[in-house]
Protein backbone atom coordinates (compact mmCIF):
# COMPACT_ATOMS: atom_id res chain seq x y z
CA UNK A 1 0.00 0.00 0.00
CA UNK A 2 1.48 3.60 -0.95
CA UNK A 3 1.49 6.12 1.75
CA UNK A 4 -0.31 8.89 1.39
CA UNK A 5 1.08 12.66 0.53
CA UNK A 6 1.71 14.54 3.62
CA UNK A 7 -0.89 16.46 3.41
CA UNK A 8 -3.55 13.64 2.28
CA UNK A 9 -2.49 12.18 5.73
CA UNK A 10 -3.12 15.77 7.56
CA UNK A 11 -6.22 15.75 6.07
CA UNK A 12 -6.93 12.16 7.36
CA UNK A 13 -5.71 12.91 10.77
CA UNK A 14 -7.70 16.24 11.10
CA UNK A 15 -11.32 13.89 10.35
CA UNK A 16 -10.42 11.23 12.17
CA UNK A 17 -9.84 14.09 15.24
CA UNK A 18 -13.17 15.56 13.90
CA UNK A 19 -15.04 12.31 14.48
CA UNK A 20 -13.34 11.65 17.53
CA UNK A 21 -14.85 14.92 19.12
CA UNK A 22 -18.07 14.28 17.61
CA UNK A 23 -18.49 11.15 19.59
CA UNK A 24 -17.86 8.36 16.48
CA UNK A 25 -16.82 5.23 18.71
CA UNK A 26 -15.38 3.98 14.97
CA UNK A 27 -12.71 7.04 14.91
CA UNK A 28 -12.00 5.49 18.98
CA UNK A 29 -11.11 2.29 17.98
CA UNK A 30 -8.95 3.78 14.94
CA UNK A 31 -7.35 5.90 17.12
CA UNK A 32 -6.46 3.39 19.46
CA UNK A 33 -5.20 1.49 16.84
CA UNK A 34 -3.04 4.14 15.01
CA UNK A 35 -2.08 5.03 18.96
CA UNK A 36 -2.34 2.48 21.17
CA UNK A 37 0.64 0.97 21.35
CA UNK A 38 2.96 4.28 21.55
CA UNK A 39 0.56 4.99 24.83
CA UNK A 40 1.31 1.29 26.09
CA UNK A 41 4.89 1.84 25.13
CA UNK A 42 4.97 4.49 27.38
CA UNK A 43 3.08 2.93 30.06
CA UNK A 44 5.03 -0.29 30.53
CA UNK A 45 8.35 1.92 29.99
CA UNK A 46 7.35 4.04 33.24
CA UNK A 47 5.29 1.39 34.72
CA UNK A 48 6.64 -1.83 33.99
CA UNK A 49 4.47 -4.67 32.25
CA UNK A 50 2.17 -5.48 35.26
CA UNK A 51 -0.03 -1.89 35.33
CA UNK A 52 0.67 -1.09 31.75
CA UNK A 53 -2.30 -2.60 30.20
CA UNK A 54 -4.34 -1.17 32.84
CA UNK A 55 -3.25 2.42 32.48
CA UNK A 56 -3.42 2.34 28.57
CA UNK A 57 -6.87 1.67 29.37
CA UNK A 58 -7.44 3.97 31.49
CA UNK A 59 -6.13 6.74 29.12
CA UNK A 60 -7.92 5.73 26.36
CA UNK A 61 -11.43 5.36 28.87
CA UNK A 62 -10.51 9.20 29.88
CA UNK A 63 -9.82 10.48 26.56
CA UNK A 64 -13.03 9.15 25.24
CA UNK A 65 -15.21 10.54 28.12
CA UNK A 66 -13.38 14.29 27.77
CA UNK A 67 -13.52 13.73 24.02
CA UNK A 68 -15.41 17.28 24.48
CA UNK A 69 -12.41 18.99 25.97
CA UNK A 70 -9.98 17.88 22.69
CA UNK A 71 -9.98 20.63 20.34
CA UNK A 72 -7.76 19.80 16.91
CA UNK A 73 -6.62 23.12 16.66
CA UNK A 74 -4.60 22.84 19.58
CA UNK A 75 -2.45 19.89 18.72
CA UNK A 76 -2.36 16.02 17.92
CA UNK A 77 -4.40 13.11 19.08
CA UNK A 78 -1.19 11.50 19.88
CA UNK A 79 0.32 14.53 21.68
CA UNK A 80 -3.51 14.99 23.41
CA UNK A 81 -2.95 11.34 24.43
CA UNK A 82 0.43 11.51 25.46
CA UNK A 83 0.00 14.23 28.05
CA UNK A 84 -3.08 12.12 29.49
CA UNK A 85 -0.75 9.42 30.17
CA UNK A 86 2.07 11.21 31.35
CA UNK A 87 -0.76 12.03 33.94
CA UNK A 88 -2.28 8.88 34.65
CA UNK A 89 1.01 7.51 35.38
CA UNK A 90 2.06 10.45 37.38
CA UNK A 91 -1.14 9.51 39.72
CA UNK A 92 -0.74 6.35 40.20
CA UNK A 93 2.70 6.46 41.74
CA UNK A 94 0.99 9.17 43.81
CA UNK A 95 -1.50 6.83 44.58
CA UNK A 96 0.60 3.99 45.26
CA UNK A 97 3.69 6.41 47.40
CA UNK A 98 0.57 6.90 49.86
CA UNK A 99 -0.61 3.34 50.10
CA UNK A 100 0.43 1.34 52.94
CA UNK A 101 -0.20 -1.87 51.72
CA UNK A 102 1.56 -1.19 48.16
CA UNK A 103 5.23 -2.74 47.77
CA UNK A 104 8.02 -1.01 49.14
CA UNK A 105 8.92 -0.28 45.56
CA UNK A 106 5.64 0.87 44.36
CA UNK A 107 5.96 3.70 47.63
CA UNK A 108 9.77 4.61 46.73
CA UNK A 109 8.74 5.99 43.55
CA UNK A 110 10.65 9.28 43.66
CA UNK A 111 10.31 9.54 39.41
CA UNK A 112 6.43 9.59 39.84
CA UNK A 113 5.95 12.27 42.18
CA UNK A 114 8.55 14.08 40.42
CA UNK A 115 6.94 14.08 37.11
CA UNK A 116 10.36 15.79 35.12
CA UNK A 117 10.99 11.92 34.58
CA UNK A 118 7.90 10.67 33.38
CA UNK A 119 7.34 13.70 30.95
CA UNK A 120 11.02 13.69 29.48
CA UNK A 121 10.35 10.38 28.84
CA UNK A 122 6.77 11.04 27.13
CA UNK A 123 8.61 13.76 25.42
CA UNK A 124 10.88 11.49 23.96
CA UNK A 125 8.52 8.80 22.92
CA UNK A 126 6.06 11.51 21.39
CA UNK A 127 9.17 13.05 19.28
CA UNK A 128 10.29 9.80 18.08
CA UNK A 129 6.58 8.97 17.09
CA UNK A 130 6.64 12.02 14.86
CA UNK A 131 9.59 11.68 13.59
CA UNK A 132 8.04 8.37 11.66
CA UNK A 133 5.30 10.22 10.54
CA UNK A 134 7.73 12.51 8.41
CA UNK A 135 8.39 12.01 4.99
CA UNK A 136 11.70 9.97 4.30
CA UNK A 137 13.18 12.81 2.87
CA UNK A 138 11.66 15.63 5.29
CA UNK A 139 12.86 12.83 8.12
CA UNK A 140 16.38 12.46 6.99
CA UNK A 141 16.97 16.11 6.72
CA UNK A 142 15.54 16.44 10.06
CA UNK A 143 17.32 13.93 11.69
CA UNK A 144 21.23 14.93 9.44
CA UNK A 145 20.30 18.67 10.63
CA UNK A 146 19.69 17.66 14.96
CA UNK A 147 21.10 14.08 15.37
CA UNK A 148 23.99 14.27 13.37
CA UNK A 149 24.51 18.22 13.58
CA UNK A 150 25.22 18.54 10.15
CA UNK A 151 24.75 22.63 8.27
CA UNK A 152 22.14 22.79 5.69
CA UNK A 153 25.06 23.09 2.92
CA UNK A 154 26.72 19.70 4.15
CA UNK A 155 23.32 17.87 4.23
CA UNK A 156 22.72 19.71 0.41
CA UNK A 157 26.11 18.05 -0.33
CA UNK A 158 25.65 14.60 0.95
CA UNK A 159 22.35 14.33 -0.59
CA UNK A 160 22.96 16.06 -3.75
CA UNK A 161 20.19 18.12 -3.21
CA UNK A 162 19.83 21.78 -4.29
CA UNK A 163 19.68 23.85 -0.57
CA UNK A 164 16.61 25.16 -0.96
CA UNK A 165 14.79 21.67 -0.88
CA UNK A 166 17.07 20.88 2.34
CA UNK A 167 15.68 23.97 3.85
CA UNK A 168 12.22 23.71 2.88
CA UNK A 169 12.29 20.12 3.72
CA UNK A 170 13.69 20.54 7.24
CA UNK A 171 11.26 23.66 7.43
CA UNK A 172 8.21 21.71 6.82
CA UNK A 173 9.70 18.76 8.85
CA UNK A 174 9.89 21.31 11.84
CA UNK A 175 6.56 22.34 11.55
CA UNK A 176 4.93 18.87 11.55
CA UNK A 177 6.76 17.71 14.48
CA UNK A 178 6.03 21.26 16.48
CA UNK A 179 2.13 19.88 15.48
CA UNK A 180 2.69 16.78 16.47
CA UNK A 181 4.18 17.57 19.96
CA UNK A 182 1.73 20.24 20.69
CA UNK A 183 -1.14 18.58 22.30
CA UNK A 184 0.89 17.21 24.85
CA UNK A 185 0.46 20.42 26.98
CA UNK A 186 -2.92 21.37 25.95
CA UNK A 187 -4.22 18.08 27.78
CA UNK A 188 -5.51 18.14 31.09
CA UNK A 189 -5.83 15.73 34.44
CA UNK A 190 -8.67 13.26 33.59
Amino acid sequence: MIDPEPSSRATVAETLADRFSAGDENALAEIYAEHGRLVYSFCRRTLGPERAEDVTQDVFFAAWKSRGRYNPASGSIAGWLMGIARFKVIDLYRVEARNPLASEAAQDHEQGTESPGVENTALRMLLADALETLPERSRQMVEHAFLHDLTQSQIAERFDLPLGTVKSDIRRGLERLRRHMEGFDDSVRL
